[in-house]
């Protein structure tokens, strides 16, 4: 049965890729779900009308 890692070297560099692929991946993610955390809507009460408490 043949593989597609005939050597160590192989094996090595594919992993390697694959880790900084998902590296790339996961700080992209974290980077969209911070920017969707800290956006800010308009407000709906402008400052210069009066705040009914």
């Amino acid at each position: 049965m043949d593989g597609i890692f005939y050597t160590l070297q192989d094996f090595m560099t594919f992993t390697k890729g694959s880790a900084y692929l998902l590296i790339i991946a996961a700080l992209l993610g974290i980077l969209a779900f911070w920017r969707f955390l800290t956006e800010r809507e308009t407000p709906s009460v402008r400052d210069d009308e009066p705040h009914h408490h």
